[in-house]
């Protein structure tokens, strides 16, 4: 279970942009890249509508698919966060087709995600995101502490949110990202039970008990393999693009003979 965990209060969130602006700041983002996204979201029937923004993030998942899938240990858990080593990152893109919230992204050939600003919580300070949030619906902590508070504000909410619940607390394990939904998470676009899904190919249970040995032999044997798992990922994805089309092209003409 994650030690530590960030409060975020989707309630509160007024869309200003100050996370996103300190988080690609702080972190010294190249151009383009961004780890946070607010997204604006319109909830409801008309004239029932509701306003509100999505705040698109890793939500670093206990039982993180990203993590279970990465064949070099580029991505790995530490104090409850999901973090990222790009140095030994190849770029195989199984983190991108296992994470069940579309968080990773290949940036200039390797993985790109928060890592929640690791250098900066290990020197005492708070994530860029949490200090430069005006309306309070950032905060960071120990995540029991963090799952008291949004239990607290879910109940100040009741009455002007109905449908209001916390999320996190056990979905993928226990995220990292504790949320207080002023909705069901179907409606903020979350889905409601993250899975986590079957490992691609079956070498990653070898690669990943190989990765734990500190010989030279362990280090050429997962370098190797992690090789042979991006190639082998590459042919998987044209299979199913060209099974895809396939597919297309023979209902296509089926609606067509019609």
């Amino acid at each position: 279970m994650a030690t530590n965990a960030f409060l975020l209060d989707i309630s509160r969130c007024i869309g200003c942009q100050a996370c996103t602006a300190a988080c690609m700041t702080g972190n010294e983002l190249p151009a383009g890249t961004q780890y946070i996204q607010l997204i604006e979201q319109t909830r409801g029937v008309f004239p029932n509508l509701a306003g509100g923004f999505k705040n698109h993030r890793c939500y670093h998942c206990t039982d993180a698919a990203c993590v279970a899938a990465c064949p070099t240990g580029a991505l790995f858990k530490e104090d409850g966060m999901t973090r990222l080593n790009r140095e030994v990152c190849i770029g195989c893109e199984y983190c991108t087709d296992v994470c069940p919230f579309d968080v990773p992204h290949i940036v200039d050939g390797r993985s790109s995600k928060c890592d929640a600003c690791a250098r900066v919580t290990a020197a005492g300070g708070e994530p860029w995101c949490v200090r430069t949030c005006p309306s309070d619906a950032l905060r960071y902590g120990d995540r029991e502490e963090i799952l008291a508070e949004a239990h607290r504000r879910v109940e100040a909410i009741l009455t002007r949110y109905p449908n209001a619940r916390v999320y996190g607390e056990t979905e993928a394990g226990g995220l990292g990202v504790v949320m207080v939904l002023p909705d069901a998470p179907e409606v903020l676009d979350l889905p409601a039970n993250p899975e986590v899904p079957l490992l691609v190919n079956t070498w990653q249970k070898v690669v990943q008990p190989a990765a734990l040995g500190l010989t030279s032999l362990s280090v050429v044997v997962t370098g190797v393999a992690a090789v042979i798992a991006r190639r082998n990922h590459m042919q998987e994805l044209k299979q199913l693009h060209a099974q895809e089309a396939a597919a297309q092209k023979e209902d296509s003409q089926e609606r067509g003979a019609a």
